[in-house]
This record gives structure tokens, sequence and C-alpha cells, in this order.
């Protein structure tokens, strides 16, 4: 189902809610308030065209007059109904957000291996999940062997939780059937028998029934399935909330058998009965597989009907009875559900199930502060309002009157652009914004070809409605063909391309229709309302080349090709000798440290990023974090990222090490740990004692230490830090010490990677009471003498291999597109190939041009030009993605 019958669906839901709520208070104002403001956007619009067309005596163009209110008061309403800073989501660049860590949970992982393969499906699957339109700006990451990031901009706590439900929910959708005792009245004896306690019930090797039990409504709590056949296999299991009802559900043991989510072909949302549904369809090996299962349990003489089971995440939804066989493997999951149920579920189904199961509570949850200071958001703001006045004074100032109009409908394409963004909840960042500003710029090109076509026919002697009649007429092809091919290019990279593609592409095409629609629609309007009136009588305007000037362009072509060649081979040189140093952390991840610094000792952001840059080259990008302390209160936190060697494994300390050297000759003085050890105790040895007793479990026998800190830490990264100090002491090696020194919380009830300031310290039996005693002052003295990180670890990039490789396909893909249009337009291939060298050749020599300038940037020159040791990252990505719309416009 489309997005726009999917809001159908949900006004509808409203208006069920609404119905309900007047039936119960007896009050129907909201109702009809409702009602009048949908139905003023709609109609009013229409209504005031008509009426303003009668005041000036131009009947004919009330219905335009009309379309062109309607279609700004509906991008207009975003910033009517919420303040500004509401109705735009900001990047985290200008707004800050929340930084989520989840890590795998190894225990529920079972038999899947975490390679760096599942890590990178994960990514990919909770990406999809958080960000599905690609426009919200999010970061989804690796963060070492087990952990993924994920920065959410701007995110209010109540976007945070739903976020993080769709992050820890698996998405397993399963299709089976409820055992009955027509068909599996041995099986039902044989998963009674084995009591409560047993979930798998296993035949011949194999899990062929499961026990599980229903979902609940999220309103009553009730369950979802309460069925009470005698027919069925169920069981009440104790619990502390009373008996949990379960069913008996069979399980095919060829798993290839199964029906699940991976077959899925699309999934949808339905209204009917019982409220919001899911639909969806099989693919068609689903579908053969759904037939033959519904045909074999479709009603038999003699036999009970079967109960199909519907399972998301473990729990019946539903649980429909096969009356027929199904044979186009399309159905209806009709479970009672809530919008933000079916909002989750519709993100998590699409998304695709996780390979592996996160621990449901983050690691590490703290506000990100905006990572642009408040200095460079000033020069960015004024660096766009300097340049938005350029544009609207140069064109009112060369075009006159005309270039006023032009104005005018620049000002409506904000409008228009701003307005659809916040409807669709696209996220500006500042290159965000600094792109709106240049669409405008792209935007003029259109009154340019319009204006110029209206000075020929000026020129020729027509009347100047004719003149703008032709003017309009004849420049629409030309504007039109030129908007379709950047439009191709947009919607291949919407479908194809990358998330951060993605948003490029959406903001790419709003701003191509509304331009458009402001020039061609909203301008022709302008100047037939004020000809018509004799507000106009004339169009004057200025021009800097003479009309019978004549260049001889072509004549040059062989000079500028070889200008070109030489520029383009220069460039790539340049790109070459670079390397890998031509692309920055989003692309080539690196090591990550979060430190914090003593109280009174607090720097500035700009002080923090002045102080590490001239230790690691720039190369690094700062986040200010802000986590809540678990007695309450909050801790500033700063965490750079920089790049570093792939394949270093000993990158991420060495980082610590030159972040720790940075400040050591500053006054910001990094936060120190405190160490207290208690009386060191024994643990007492097995009563029992077997030949491989010590190595089944090294500790009985062994000592244990209570700690106290003064920082929080958890268990497995105290034990760390002093499992290195003590390496130096070279009294044990460190695969030795990895077993024989480990840290434990002190309480069971709390989780284990949780932050304490009290816990034990445990050591093997192979480490003696003496040594023991020698070890603790080293670990006291080192951890004391060292800053406190909070976080050492590796990231990777935040656009993978393959993406990078989709985004290029998306791109080929689009040029040939491009190619194959202009080939039918024209009826000849070589004005596409034209244009897409003519791309390519504009894309070559900004390339070249980056790497020089990162040359350039070492020497005097630097001042002189700007220049900087430029990288490419997402933003430069955008930028070069904007030179490809602007070549093709």
């Amino acid at each position: 189902m489309n997005p726009l019958g999917a809001n159908w669906l949900l006004l509808a839901e409203d208006a069920k809610d609404l119905a309900n709520e007047t039936a119960s208070d007896g009050s129907s104002w909201q109702g009809i308030l409702t009602f009048l403001f949908v139905v003023a956007v709609i109609v009013l619009p229409f209504v005031i065209g008509n009426i303003i067309a009668a005041a000036l005596r131009m009947k004919e163009v009330g219905t335009r007059i009309g379309v062109t209110l309607f279609v700004l008061t509906l991008c207009a309403i975003p910033f009517f109904l919420r303040p500004l800073d509401e109705a735009l989501s900001l990047g985290i660049d200008l707004a800050g957000g929340t930084n989520l860590v989840y890590e795998i949970d190894r225990e529920a992982a079972e038999e899947n291996a975490v390679t760096p393969a599942v890590m990178e499906k994960m990514v990919e699957a909770i990406r999809k999940r958080v960000n599905p339109s690609g426009t919200e700006e999010v970061t989804v990451r690796g963060v070492g062997a087990d952990r993924i990031e994920i920065i959410v901009p701007g995110a209010d706590q109540e976007k945070t939780e739903r976020i993080k439900k769709q992050i820890v929910n698996l998405g397993e959708l399963e299709f089976a059937l409820l055992a009955d005792r027509g068909d599996h009245r041995q099986l039902i004896e044989l998963a009674l028998s084995k009591g409560n306690a047993v979930k798998n019930i296993v035949k011949d090797n194999a899990v062929v029934a499961e026990w599980h039990r229903s979902a609940k409504e999220a309103e009553t709590g009730n369950p979802k399935i309460n069925l009470n056949d005698s027919q069925l296999a169920f069981r009440d299991i104790p619990s502390a909330n009373g008996p949990v009802r379960e069913y008996l559900v069979i399980v095919d043991p060829v798993k290839d058998r199964r029906i699940t989510g991976r077959m899925l072909r699309s999934i949808g949302q339905s209204f009917g009965d019982n409220g919001l549904s899911v639909t969806f369809k099989l693919d068609s090996n689903g579908a053969r597989l759904f037939r033959e299962v519904t045909t074999e349990y479709r009603p038999r003489e003699g036999k009970p009907k079967t109960h199909l089971a519907i399972l998301l995440n473990g729990e019946i939804h539903s649980a429909p009875v096969i009356n027929s066989t199904i044979p186009g493997g399309s159905g209806q999951i009709d479970g009672r559900f809530t919008r933000e149920e079916i909002d989750e579920l519709m993100s998590v189904l699409n998304a695709g199930s996780l390979v592996v199961p996160l621990n449901e509570t983050p690691v590490n949850e703290s506000t990100v502060s905006p990572t642009l200071g408040k200095d460079v958001q000033e020069k960015g703001k004024w660096a766009m309002i300097w340049s938005l006045l350029a544009v609207f004074i140069f064109t009112a100032g060369y075009y006159l009157t005309a270039g006023f109009v032009a104005d005018v409908c620049l000002a409506l394409n904000i409008v228009l652009v701003m307005g659809v963004m916040s409807i669709i909840d696209a996220t500006f960042t500042l290159p965000g914004l600094a792109g709106l500003v240049l669409t405008v710029g792209m935007a003029v090109d259109a009154n340019v070809l319009i204006f110029e076509r209206i000075r020929e026919e000026r020129s020729k002697g027509s009347s100047l409605r004719m003149a703008i009649k032709n003017g309009f007429e004849k420049a629409f092809m030309t504007i039109f063909d030129s908007n379709l091919t950047t439009l191709l290019t947009a919607v291949v990279l919407y479908y194809i391309g990358t998330d951060q593609v993605k948003g490029f592409a959406v903001a790419l095409f709003v701003g191509i229709c509304a331009s458009m629609f402001s020039a061609v629609y909203i301008g022709r309007l302008i100047f037939d309302i004020a000809e018509k009136k004799k507000w106009i009588t004339d169009l004057k305007m200025f021009s800097l080349i003479g009309e019978k000037t004549n260049i001889d362009f072509v004549g040059k072509k062989k000079l500028a090709a070889i200008a070109s060649i030489v520029l383009i081979a220069v460039g790539l040189v340049a790109v070459g000798m670079r390397g890998k140093e031509n692309l920055d952390i989003d692309f080539r991840g690196g090591a990550m440290v979060t430190f914090s610094f003593e109280e009174g000792s607090t720097p500035t952001f700009a002080d923090v990023k002045a102080t590490l840059e001239p230790k690691f080259d720039k190369s690094l990008a700062l986040e200010e974090l802000e986590a809540v302390q678990d007695g309450g209160g909050t801790r500033k936190m700063y965490r750079m990222r920089t790049v570093t060697e792939a394949g270093d494994k000993n990158a991420a300390e060495r980082v610590k090490d030159e972040v720790r050297d940075a400040f050591a000759a500053t006054n910001f003085k990094l936060i120190l740990q405190n160490v207290t050890f208690g009386a060191v105790e024994d643990i007492p040895a097995s009563t029992d004692p077997t030949p491989n007793d010590q190595a089944i479990d090294p500790f009985p026998g062994g000592h244990i230490v209570d700690v106290t800190l003064k920082e929080v830490m958890t268990a497995g990264g105290f034990a760390d830090a002093a499992r290195s100090y003590l390496e130096d002491l070279e009294l044990f090696s460190a695969e030795d010490l990895s077993t024989l020194v480990v840290a434990e919380l002190k309480s069971d009830d709390i989780p284990a990677d949780s932050k304490v300031t009290d816990l034990r310290l445990k050591f093997g039996k192979a480490i003696t009471k003496e040594q023991v005693e020698q070890f603790l002052p080293a670990i006291k003295s080192g951890m004391e003498a060292h800053p406190l990180f909070d976080e050492v670890n590796t990231f990777d990039s935040q656009v993978a291999g393959e993406a990078q490789n989709a985004a290029i396909w998306a791109m080929i893909l689009s040029l040939l597109m491009i190619i194959g249009y202009l080939w039918y337009r024209f009826q000849t291939v070589s004005f596409g190939l034209a244009a897409v060298v003519a791309l390519v050749h504009d894309v070559l020599i900004t390339l070249g041009a980056v790497a020089i300038g990162a040359y350039l940037s070492g020497t005097p020159l630097k001042s002189v030009f700007f220049l900087e040791d430029f990288k490419i990252n997402l933003s430069i990505v955008a930028a070069f993605l904007t030179i490809i719309g602007y070549s093709l416009n």
C-alpha cells in the first residue's frame, strides 16, 4: 500500500477513536472543528481565489489563483500548527540529538557467530527501521566487535522510546499451525508429558513443536488469543501476574519449509471491523508453501477445523481458522493493533528481522550536543542570508520588473520546499540548508530562460501579451526536459542509493518540482494578471552582452578540450597520490574514545577541539555528550573519533594515549579514577576436587577483593584495565591473565553491563596471595595515574562498502536513463551522451580541485584561497550530487 493510502487508513482510525470519544462524553465539537479545518484547507483557497478573480474582473484566473493558494496553504500549515523550531527537524549538527549504543545478546544469539558480515546485516536492518525514507539523517554504524551505535538528530523522549522499540524488536514473523487432537494427538500427549519447564518438543533430533503464548493487547493487557477449544493443546503456566496460557504450535522439522518473514514480498495495512490490521503478500516460494499447508489442512470430514498460528517475535497475534485453500500467498493479520503497534510493525517487517538479538537496554544512552559550534552555525547562517540576498538583488536589478516577479516566485519556492520537507519530516542539516539556498540559485534558471525568450519576442516586435505567451510556451519544453532528466536521477538515487543519497534525492525531487511550479505556474499567473490589468506595459531588462554579440565558442573547442584534459589528468594524479587520505571518517571508520574532565576544569567545546586538532591533524570528529548518572543528574562527556589504519589492533589504545598527551600540557584535567581495595579473602576450594576442576573453573581456591571506585565503571572495563597494568609485571602472560583475573558485580539483581562504584576482583588459584598483594598496588597506581576513559573502541565507516557500491550503481543507472530519455526525446543518442560527458567532466574537475586544494593547503596559498586539507565526507558527497543535479539542469 502506498503512503497516501496508509495515511487515509490512519485518518479512518482517528475518526473511529473520535466517534468513540464522542459517544462517551456526548461532545462533538472536536469532530466538527476537525472537519471544518480540513474543509477550510481544501475549499477556502478556491473560494478566496474566485473572490480575488471577481474583484479583478478576471474570472478565468479564479481556479489558477485557487490552486496557487491551496498549494501554498498546504505547505504553510506545518508552520502555523507548530513553532518554527518544531516544524523543521534539524540535524545532529544543528540541534544535537540522542546517542544510543546497543550490544549483541550473545547468550540469546546461541549458535549464530557474531562476524563482521553479521554486524553489517544488523546495521543495515536497523538503519531501515529507524530511517526507512532516508530523509532523517540518522547515523547507524558498528562499534567494536559486537556493538551498534545509533545517533538520532533532535529526538525528544517520546521519539527516542519509539525508536528504541524498533531497534530491539526482532521482527520475526512466522506462519505455523496450532496443534489439534484430530491431526497431532500423539505429539500433544508427548508435549504434555514433558512438563511446564520444556518449551521445545524434540523428536528424532529435530524440533517438531513449540509452546507459545498469546500476545497482549496494548490498551487492556488482555491476551489477543483466548481459545478454549478442547481439541487444541494449551497449558496455563503460573506467573507473578497470574497464569499465562501457552498453545502448542507445530513446527516443520525442515527449516526451509517454514513460512517466515524472509518470504515476504510486501507488507501493508488495512482497516476493518477489528481496527487496524496488517496485510501481507508472500513471494513465489512462500505462496507455494502457504498453498500446500492450507490445502492439506482445509476442512475435512470427521476432523476439527485447523487454526493457522501467526507469530510475531514468538507470540501468537492471530489464529484464524483455515476454511479453504489460499492460493495467492496473500493474507491479513487481525491482531487488534494500535496505531503505534502498526507503525512499529510496518517499520520492522519492511526492514527485515535481526540476524541476532540485541540486549533490550542500551549500554550507553546520552544526549549529543550540536556537532557544529555556535560560531560555525552563525557563520553558516549569515553566509546563506547573504547568498540569498545576492541572488534576489541581482535578479531584480538585472531583469527589473520581471526580476521582481522572479524574486516573488523564488520566495514562494522556498516556502514550498520547506513546507513539503516539514510534512515528510525530512531533517535539515547545515549542508542541507545550504543546498536549499543553492536550489534557489538553480530555480533562477527557469526564470532566465523565460525572460530571455520574452526579450527575443519583444525584439521581434511582438506585443507584450504575445511576448509573455510565447516566452512561457517556448521555454516550457526546455525547462521540462532539463528538470525531467534531473528528476529521473532523483528517482533512481532514491530507490537504489544509500540512506545518505536518499535524503539528497528527496530534497532534489522536491526542489525541482517546487521550482517548476513557482516559475512556470505562479510566474505565468502573475504576468497574465499584471499585463491584463495594465500594471505593466513593457518589460525592460539590462543586457551585459549585446544582442548582436557573436562569440565563436565552437571554434575554441580544441583549446577547451586540451585544457579540460590537462586539468582532469592533473586532478586525478593528485587524487591517486593521496590514496585513502582523500576519504574522511564517514568512509573509513577508525578509533573512538570517550572522556570527561574533573570538576572545576570544564573547557568549552571549542577549547577541546582546538586542543585535539594539532595532535590529530584535524582528522577528527568531536561530539559533546550529556549522560544521565545512575544517582541522578547529568555528566558532560566528549567523544572523539579519528581515522586509523585498517587492521591496526592497537589503534584505539594509541588514540587514547594521544588524547591524554594532548591535554597533559593544558589546564584542562581529564578525570582520574580513585581505587580503594578491601582485604584479600580466600575463595573456598572445591569440596570434590577432580583433575579437571581448574580447567573448568580456575577460581575455587583463589582469592577475592572488594573494590570501591570514585568513578563508575563496568566490571568488564575495570577487569580489562587491571589486566593491562598487570601485564607490565611480566609474571603472567596476557592470555593467562584473561582467565585468571576477572571482575564481577556484588549483586545479581542488576544487569552485568551496569556501571557501578562497588564490585569484586577475583584472582584464580594459580595466583598466590602474596602475588595478589603485589598486584593490588600496581593496579591502584596504574589506574590513578592515567586518565579514565569511559569508552575506548573502534567504529565502522558510516557508509559500508556494499552501500558505496549501491550508490555507484545508482549513478550509472541514472546516467543510462538520461541517455535513454534524451535519445527518445531528440531522436539521436548524441544529445544524451553529450549531457553525460559534460556531467562527468564537471565532477572530475571538481574532484581534482578537492585533491589539489588539499595539497596546496600546506603552502602560503592557503590563506589567499581559504584552502583546507579537504577530505571527502558525506557533506562533500552531497556537494558532488548537487553539482550533478545542476550540471543536468
